[in-house]
């Protein structure tokens, strides 16, 4: 029920997967990967995968599959085919709606992705006028403040902190589609909205405060924010 959820100031938001429909790129490129040493991507290292910072990802996926590569040469195979995959992202449904509607209503908001520089700008390179609705971004695979990556707290502390109010953590609201983004979330004291794949198993979504099918079933109001008007 509504009264369940604390009142929030200010939205933090992870980016793939949840903004943009990119996870499924990343199942590509780790599956080409991994296939050329005969084996399938999948299960739960893709969930323990998702969200992780780049390096930790490729570093799970080598010691997973034994593969014979080192991290410097699975970095090199990602991202020639990140920049052939990545052409044009689309945004999820739900997305653009809700980021338009909290920044016409002057709620803060700010992104905090694990995504590089590089690799955010491969992404978002025909969305800037949506990407630009956020008073800051935070892209922890780097940025030298976000010491650890998801699912430890780093990223949405050091994004709640560069708002200009400095926003106390239990006034921030997480939305999140990864099982490490949640975690992360909860543990840096912030109310989390998960909207996960469907296929994700339903033990990697009981820590979130509330768990939605898609942004387009997300009601402001039983978070003390907004509504929309239509």
């Amino acid at each position: 029920m509504a009264c369940n959820y604390k009142h929030v100031t200010h939205c933090i938001f992870d980016m793939d997967g949840l903004l943009l429909d990119s996870e499924s790129v990343y199942k590509q490129i780790y599956q080409t990967i991994v296939s050329k040493y005969g084996h399938t991507y999948g299960g739960d290292l893709a969930y323990q995968v998702l969200g992780r910072p780049e390096v930790v990802g490729a570093d799970l996926i080598i010691n997973h599959y034994k593969l014979p590569i080192t991290i410097i040469e699975f970095q090199d195979i990602y991202h020639r085919l990140q920049r052939e995959l990545f052409v044009h992202v689309n945004m999820m449904p739900g997305a653009e709606r809700l980021l338009m509607h909290l920044k016409e209503n002057n709620i803060p908001i700010a992104l905090a992705t694990s995504s590089s520089k590089d690799s955010f700008e491969l992404k978002t390179k025909k969305l800037t006028d949506v990407f630009n609705l956020f008073h800051h971004r935070v892209l922890g695979g780097s940025d030298p403040d976000v010491k650890k990556g998801k699912p430890n707290p780093d990223i949405f502390l050091v994004a709640a902190d560069r708002f200009p109010d400095k926003p106390d953590p239990s006034k921030c609201l997480v939305f999140e589609d990864a099982p490490n983004g949640v975690e992360a979330g909860i543990s840096a004291g912030m109310q989390v909205v998960m909207v996960p794949d469907p296929n994700l198993p339903k033990r990697f979504t009981e820590k979130a405060t509330m768990v939605i099918n898609s942004l387009i079933d997300f009601k402001p109001e039983e978070f003390g924010l907004p509504p929309f008007k239509n």
